[in-house]
């Protein structure tokens, strides 16, 4: 009898069988990483490679910012501004405070020398003082006045200047100067000159240190 032929992948077959187990183990090495030569079989190869979401064919980086130089200059912080950080509240109350005691002073003042004058002027003696061409209030309230401007004159002066303090004695230092002799040239009577150059300068000195004083304790810090 002869023996009966044997057909591809016959389940009978002891050779069909060894290669379809192998072939169909999913826990089998080489299915999913590789034969025996080193190919690599479609199970090793990821079909989600590094080219699909690593990177690019032709060398960039896939997640890379497409406008860096724009994004950049976008969120640059901008550049503190320069200058000194003053304390607001503080610096105005200063400034009042300085307007009120210069026209507290120009009114004491004023009134002193009206005093005077009218004591000199009842002897009879040295004949008519008025040494004084304008009442106390008047002065009292062109010192004020004067305080309040030599307060921005102060600010404008550190926003604007390298050395402002220095630049604020010269130009107040000036004006003093300029409102005490101008007086004492031009007034046809030396005691109406006398009288209003001291004025003057009652309303000068006040201003001149106060407000360098009160703007330097204004100051936090320098940037």
């Amino acid at each position: 009898m002869s023996p009966r032929p044997q057909y591809p992948n016959e389940p009978d077959d002891p050779r069909t069988r060894a290669y379809g187990q192998a072939d169909n183990d999913p826990y089998r090495a080489d299915a999913y990483r590789g034969d025996s030569y080193g190919n690599t079989s479609a199970y090793a190869a990821d079909s989600y490679a590094a080219d699909s979401y690593g990177g690019d064919p032709y060398g960039r980086d896939r997640y890379a910012d497409p406008y860096p130089a724009q994004a950049k200059r976008a969120r640059a912080p901008r550049p503190p501004r320069r200058g000194p950080q003053i304390n607001t509240g503080l610096f105005i109350g200063g400034v009042l405070a300085t307007a009120v005691v210069t026209a507290l002073a120009a009114w004491l003042i004023a009134w002193i020398i009206r005093v005077i004058s009218q004591r000199i002027t009842e002897t009879g003696k040295f004949g008519v003082w008025n040494p004084v061409s304008q009442d106390e209030y008047w002065f009292a309230v062109v010192g004020a006045l004067c305080a309040l401007l030599a307060g921005a004159l102060w600010y404008v002066l550190q926003l604007t200047t390298p050395s402002p303090d220095q630049f604020f004695s010269w130009i107040v230092g000036l004006l003093i100067a300029a409102a005490v002799l101008l007086p004492l040239l031009l007034s046809q009577e030396w005691t109406t000159g006398i009288g209003t150059a001291i004025m003057h300068l009652v309303i000068g000195l006040p201003i001149l240190f106060l407000i360098s004083a009160m703007g330097s304790k204004s100051v936090e810090s320098y940037r």
